[in-house]
């Protein structure tokens, strides 16, 4: 059971603070006001009223009863018998410890006692002795009195006699100290001397006044040679310069004559500089990569003097900062500026590397003595620039790189083709200029951010982000010169980086070209760039930057379309030239006043090689399709025309035009009741696909041209003459061969529609055509003109 629940220290040590205060007197009013709070509070009343000075014995027994039971007022008991013995026990201690110091004290006070007891006749004495010598030292002050006045007298006239002296004696002593060069020596004793000068220059002293002024001016001059001198030390051409200051020389003309020379030293030096530069890229060049090669520091030497001179030049006028701070950052402006212009020169990354921490290293020496001018800071904006351009440069060279390899098959504008070189090894150049150019680039960059050069590091987040601006960049300027090489026109003049290709003068092979080039961007140029670039930078900077800077997903979308683009293109102008031979075949000939035929027109061997030009071309560019087809079963249709069959079985079977027309009606009858055949496909980045699609474009356009003739039985003939010979022709050219003879028998079956008497030739005689004409094919004969 707890006796008292709220006390804040335990009942020994509250009493043993109420005795302890009861016996060193405590303050009557604190223990009065605690008396009466405990009176007035006498309803609340607590066991610990036995600490206080109003203890209520009886009170305090009816409390303890009350709250205790038998065994806890036997305890209490015990407690307090243990606390009376403990207090009686700490009563005699503090009681022995203040006996001990009384005794000590009275000691003390006797010891005083006795060692006082003679002082006072000895100091009765001492001023008897004081008051003696007092009287002794006014006697001889009063003695002596007129003889120290006359000394004093003698003292000043001698002073005055030696100041007389030296102002006689001065022009020889600056004549010494000239000889001497002490020339500090020499300022000094004419300073002290112009006071004199100034009083009675124009008098007693005038001669010497001239002779001394002949002298300092000879000091001056020396002074000045000494400020101007490169041999002297910092610290000599400083003190000549406060020297000329306390013979009130103007030092401000020096501070201007010496700051041009400063200046000068600035110009030969970054002269200096830039030789120097391009010997070591030159060198660097020539040594490749040995390991055993370093840089020249020839310039070190001369950056630390230059840096002396900043050091002396401040030192001497101490008010030169913004002076001296513009110089500085000059210095670090031209340094750069020769690192801009080797960068123009396209430059490794190890030597723009050892460039830039040679002017860092150069940049922290003129800092110890020019803080003022923040060079660092100045440096790093400096750097910030030159790093730009050096991304700039890089990637303006794998254009050029580029551009040189598609520039091999490039039309010139007086319409001659430059075909030298293969459409496959020009492919194969453009491929691996852009692929291993752009690993270049970053591994490049790579080497770069990991040399120990304090601008890049502190540039290294920013080099990446325009690392990766520069790829975007670079693939969006690449598509607008891919579009300028095809004779694109919707460019912005202020994104043409050469002058656009006429449309009618763009070489087909360079289109076919830029159609594969492009799908090989998308395909394996981008992805791996994206993932050289993540693994050359594994800091989490990439992608925090990439979708920011460089977006590989809108590259491939633009170079997806620019391949299809292309590709279309280049199938354009391959029908474009086929559709100039057909004009030229159907716009020369009368074909109602055409003779009967004789052999296959020549425009079939022109329509063949353009063909086979345009096999061979795309044999070279574009891959196989990987899942090729047999021919005669990509068609959805038939395998045979529904209109060739009554042309070829009943037709020639009748000799007469009534029977002929009379067939043709049951063509068309026939043509109501056949499947529809699917004849253009959607264009595939593949050999077959390209080939088919021009083919069949080709005799689309033939079968148009033929809808715009009137042809006689002659005419008609000819054209089935000439379309029975595609018919063998094709097969080796064109993959969807049912499509093909498709066309072929539309192109017949318009002739018909356009002939005034369709009767077409025999079979026989159709063969025997045709197998002269592969005949004559084999036999040598000189080309057509």
């Amino acid at each position: 059971m707890e006796l008292d629940e709220g006390a804040p220290m335990d009942d020994k040590a509250k009493r043993v603070m109420d005795l302890l205060s009861s016996f060193y007197s405590p303050d009557p009013s604190l223990t009065s006001s605690l008396t009466q709070s405990l009176n007035t509070s006498s309803r609340f009343a607590t066991l610990d009223t036995i600490n206080t000075t109003a203890f209520d014995a009886d009170q305090y027994m009816n409390l303890l009863v009350q709250k205790s039971n038998l065994e806890g007022l036997l305890q209490k008991h015990v407690e307090m018998a243990a606390e009376i013995k403990n207090l009686d026990t700490d009563l005699q201690m503090l009681v022995y410890e203040n006996y001990n110091k009384f005794i000590s004290a009275t000691d003390t006070i006797k010891r005083m006692k006795n060692n006082i007891a003679g002082m006072e006749t000895n100091m009765e004495q001492l001023l008897e002795k004081i008051v003696s010598v007092q009287s002794r030292s006014d006697g001889v002050n009063t003695s002596l009195f007129k003889k120290r006045e006359h000394i004093e007298k003698l003292h000043c006239t001698r002073n005055l006699l030696r100041k007389v002296q030296f102002i006689y004696d001065l022009p020889t002593r600056l004549e010494k100290c000239i000889k001497a060069e002490a020339y500090a020596d020499a300022v000094k004793y004419y300073t002290g001397a112009m006071p004199i000068f100034k009083a009675y220059g124009d008098s007693s002293f005038e001669d010497c006044k001239r002779k001394s002024e002949a002298a300092v001016a000879t000091i001056v001059k020396s002074l000045q040679g000494k400020v101007f001198s490169d041999s002297e030390s910092i610290q000599t051409r400083a003190e000549a310069v406060l020297l000329l200051k306390q013979l009130e020389f103007p030092v401000e003309s020096l501070k201007v004559k010496l700051f041009e020379k400063l200046e000068q030293f600035f110009v030969n030096m970054s002269d200096e500089y830039k030789v120097s530069k391009v010997a070591s890229v030159h060198k660097s060049f020539n040594h490749g990569k040995d390991p055993d090669f370093s840089p020249p520091t020839a310039n070190e030497a001369s950056t630390r003097e230059f840096t002396e001179a900043i050091r002396a030049y401040k030192t001497i006028f101490f008010d030169s900062e913004p002076e001296l701070s513009k110089l500085a950052q000059n210095f670090v402006t031209k340094h750069f500026e020769a690192i801009n212009g080797q960068i123009k020169k396209h430059i490794h990354s190890e030597d723009l590397a050892t460039m830039i921490r040679i002017i860092w290293t150069d940049v922290l020496l003129m800092d110890d003595v020019l803080p003022e001018a923040s060079l660092q800071s100045f440096a790093l904006e400096c750097g910030r620039t030159a790093m730009k351009n050096y991304i700039s440069s890089v990637f303006s060279h794998l254009s050029l790189d580029i551009s040189g390899a598609l520039s091999k098959i490039h039309v010139t504008y007086k319409g001659e083709i430059e075909e030298k070189h293969a459409l496959k090894f020009v492919l194969e150049a453009s491929k691996n200029a852009m692929m291993q150019g752009s690993l270049d680039i970053i591994l490049d960059f790579k080497r770069l951010l990991d040399e120990d050069v304090t601008i890049s590091m502190n540039l290294r987040d920013s080099t990446i982000a325009w690392v990766l601006e520069g790829f975007q960049d670079f693939f969006l300027k690449l598509n607008l010169y891919f579009g300028l090489l095809s004779g694109k026109s919707d460019v912005g003049r202020e994104e043409v980086i050469v002058e656009r290709v006429p449309r009618d003068k763009v070489s087909a092979g360079l289109v076919l070209v830029l159609a594969q080039v492009s799908t090989f961007i998308v395909q394996n140029a981008i992805p791996k760039i994206t993932e050289e670039i993540a693994s050359a930078f594994s800091d989490g900077t990439v992608r925090r930057l990439q979708n920011a800077a460089f977006i590989p997903a809108e590259a491939c979308r633009i170079f997806q379309s620019s391949s299809e683009m292309f590709l279309n293109l280049y199938i354009k102008i391959r029908n474009q030239r086929i559709s100039v031979i057909l004009n030229r075949r159907f716009a020369a000939p009368n074909w109602t006043k055409h003779k009967e035929p004789r052999e296959v027109h020549v425009f079939v061997d022109l329509l063949l090689k353009e063909f086979e030009e345009t096999r061979m071309e795309v044999e070279q560019i574009l891959p196989q399709s990987p899942t090729r087809k047999h021919r005669r079963t990509e068609s959805n249709g038939s395998t045979t025309s529904s209109r060739s069959n009554p042309l070829r079985d009943d037709r020639l079977s009748h000799s007469n035009s009534q029977k002929a027309r009379s067939q043709l009606l049951e063509t068309h009858l026939a043509k109501l009741f056949k499947q529809k055949m699917e004849i253009f496909t959607k264009i595939e980045h593949t050999e077959e696909s390209v080939l088919t699609t021009i083919v069949k474009l080709s005799l689309k356009s033939l079968q148009e041209f033929v809808r715009l003739q009137t042809f006689n039985r002659s005419g008609f003939q000819q054209i089935q003459l000439d379309i029975h010979f595609f018919k063998s022709a094709l097969k080796d050219i064109a993959e969807d061969q049912a499509a093909v003879d498709f066309l072929l028998d539309e192109v017949i079956v318009a002739c018909s529609e356009r002939c005034l008497d369709p009767i077409p030739l025999e079979p026989p005689i159709l063969d025997r055509l045709v197998q002269a004409k592969v005949a004559k094919s084999f036999e040598p004969h000189p080309p057509m003109s």
